[in-house]
């Protein structure tokens, strides 16, 4: 079991990893990032080893550790994965969950998840994922569960970047079709306004890859994670 010490450096550079402020393909630098952190080699190398098994990062021997890439077809492979896996979550979800566990998700999305209006585009992914999370923890499978959520660490900064007020707008009509669907244990009805919710096309994709590169290395992105999302 990792050391307390070693999760804190974990949780820091996998933010780093997620938000892209290590350059997608760079090679990191260990002696620096160590100084950053105020912390020693060792717990930093068990860090990234971690994260290199979760695909945040590469390693090539006799070379270190890489940054992950930021490519179209792979962003749309994890899309394409999410939407099977959410599709069969809710489906489970639709038969396994109680009365009382789908009322209280509904609760949470009204509660959390309609109004993000004043929110940053970091704070609105965070609650859009957070209702994603919760059909899958309905479903009763902690391996679906754990793979949505580091299917979602990939894909965050793409969604940052795609987050526009017209998305918000159908997001919310779509994550209302999917509870009410859910409510009446229309599994069917659920899975498809799922897999239409979560559908990219890549030529989607690729621009808002393109954004994103560009983002990364004009701008910074901090300037998209903190952006105010106006009212939708």
């Amino acid at each position: 079991m990792a050391s307390p010490r070693v999760d804190d450096i974990y949780d820091q550079v996998k933010a780093m990893a997620v938000s892209f402020r290590l350059r997608p393909g760079d090679r990191l630098n260990e002696v620096a990032l160590s100084k950053e952190l105020g912390v020693s080699r060792t717990p930093l190398r068990e860090a990234l080893n971690r994260l290199v098994a979760e695909r945040l990062f590469d390693f090539r021997p006799g070379q270190g550790f890489f940054c992950r890439t930021l490519d179209a077809p792979s962003v749309y492979d994890l899309f394409e994965l999410r939407q099977i896996i959410e599709v069969a979550a809710v489906r489970a979800a639709c038969t396994k969950a109680t009365d009382q566990e789908l009322k209280a998700l509904e609760q949470e999305l009204y509660d959390t998840g309609i109004d993000i209006t004043g929110l940053t585009v970091e704070e609105a992914v965070a609650r859009d994922e957070a209702f994603h999370i919760g059909i899958a923890r309905l479903s009763g499978n902690r391996e679906l569960l754990q793979t949505l959520s580091r299917i979602n660490d990939r894909i965050r900064y793409i969604r940052w970047v795609s987050m526009t007020a017209d998305r918000i707008r159908r997001s919310k009509d779509q994550h209302k079709g999917v509870m009410n669907a859910m409510l009446e244990r229309n599994a069917d009805e659920a899975a498809r306004i799922m897999g239409a919710h979560i559908s990219k096309r890549m030529d989607q994709v690729q621009d808002a890859v393109r954004q994103g590169i560009s983002s990364i290395y004009m701008e910074g992105p901090d300037e998209i994670a903190t952006r105010i999302i106006e009212e939708a």
